[in-house]
């Protein structure tokens, strides 16, 4: 039987509904008053009158909101409207699938079915907005990949840029932070699969082919490719799960 150790953190503290509720306000502040990402916010003090709260509660529950990217605290400067990024989706899904260890790869596979709906999904559009300078620049990346793949190397960042790239034409900042976001949990999560030694050449071969359809103006032939290129770490996960 396993022992759960209880025992608190030294300098911790049990979070009360306080500073969530405040956490609350000033994101209701920040709606009623129409803010922007950007944008700056009142002083502490201010900001205290106007969401009713304490210093120490109105810290906090910037702390809060800070983590989820809702406000940016530039020190000298002031408290800002945050970008409104996804980094908090990412880490919550990437401990998850970190958590659940190598014989559930549950959440991964989760993962790489967003991903491949997402990029399949918006097919059709891609190949209509794509031009000769990014379907060109999506070669350059399909060649690097493979170059580096007969070196036995990884290029998990060129793998970054190549499916930001089939997205960007797009002008979706949305899908973009989408694909960014699922791309980073699987790059943390992946490597907790037993992978095989040609995985890298056939991933980059793969990537080969969504530039051939891309270039063929072919959206059922690109939608095909994407499929095959999610097929390996379909494969590693069914490897992973079988008793």
């Amino acid at each position: 039987m396993t022992t759960i150790d209880a025992t608190p953190l030294r300098g911790t503290e049990r979070p009360g509904p306080r500073r969530q509720e405040v956490a609350t306000r000033i994101k209701e502040y920040i709606l009623r008053n129409r803010l922007k990402p950007g944008n700056l916010l009142p002083t502490e003090i201010e900001l205290c009158e106007a969401v009713g709260a304490s210093r120490s509660s109105v810290r906090e529950a910037v702390k809060i909101l800070s983590a989820l990217d809702i406000v940016e605290v530039r020190h000298g400067h002031g408290t800002f409207v945050g970008r409104m990024s996804l980094n908090a989706l990412v880490e919550s899904l990437a401990f998850r699938g970190l958590l659940s260890g190598e014989e559930d790869h549950h959440v991964l596979g989760q993962v790489v079915d967003v991903r491949q709906t997402l990029e399949q999904g918006l097919s059709a559009q891609a190949i209509d907005v794509l031009d000769e300078e990014h379907r060109a620049e999506l070669s350059a990346l399909a060649d690097e990949m493979e170059n580096l793949a007969a070196q036995g190397k990884d290029f998990l960042e060129v793998d970054r840029a190549f499916h930001l790239k089939l997205m960007e034409p797009l002008g979706n900042d949305l899908i973009l932070q989408l694909t960014e976001a699922f791309w980073q949990v699987q790059a943390i999560v992946a490597p907790t699969l037993r992978t095989e030694p040609e995985d890298r050449v056939i991933t980059a071969q793969r990537h080969r082919a969504i530039v051939d359809a891309v270039a063929a103006g072919d959206p059922a032939g690109l939608r095909s490719a994407i499929a095959e290129h999610y097929a390996p770490i379909r494969a590693s996960i069914a490897r992973a799960v079988q008793p």
